[in-house]
């Protein structure tokens, strides 16, 4: 089992910067991926970004592709999203999951059906 605790969102104008983090618990942090996906009003959840279990593998959907900068803490069990030049179209409830049991690949790590555990989301909120 794993649990997991978004922190970070907020109300920002367009251009400011945001640092998500999600705080995860139960099992051993480093055995597995992360990553984090976002769903704004009337939409779909989309991928974000992604990290490998040892945060040499990280991948990023072309919406925050040059913006946004993931990265993970194993010590603290910790991983982080920063999003640069934050633009109206990044609002969104953000949420961060945990990707166990599967082979994490770039084709894999972008469906968010290869992930077992989510957490409950965070809201970012950009101002034009």
């Amino acid at each position: 089992q794993v649990q997991l605790v978004e922190s970070g969102g907020g109300l920002v104008q367009a251009g400011a910067s945001l640092r998500l983090s999600c705080a995860a618990s139960g099992r051993k942090f480093s055995t597995y991926a992360m990553g984090w996906f976002r769903q704004a009003p009337g939409k779909e959840r989309l991928f974000v970004s992604s990290i490998s279990r040892s945060g040499d593998k990280p991948y990023y959907a072309e919406s925050v592709e040059g913006r946004a900068t993931i990265s993970r803490d194993n010590a603290k069990n910790t991983v982080y999203l920063q999003i640069n030049n934050l633009k109206p179209e990044d609002t969104a409830v953000y949420y961060c999951a945990a990707f166990v049991g599967g082979v994490y690949t770039l084709v894999l790590a972008t469906l968010g059906t290869q992930y077992d555990y989510w957490g409950q989301g965070t809201q970012v909120t950009v101002s034009s």
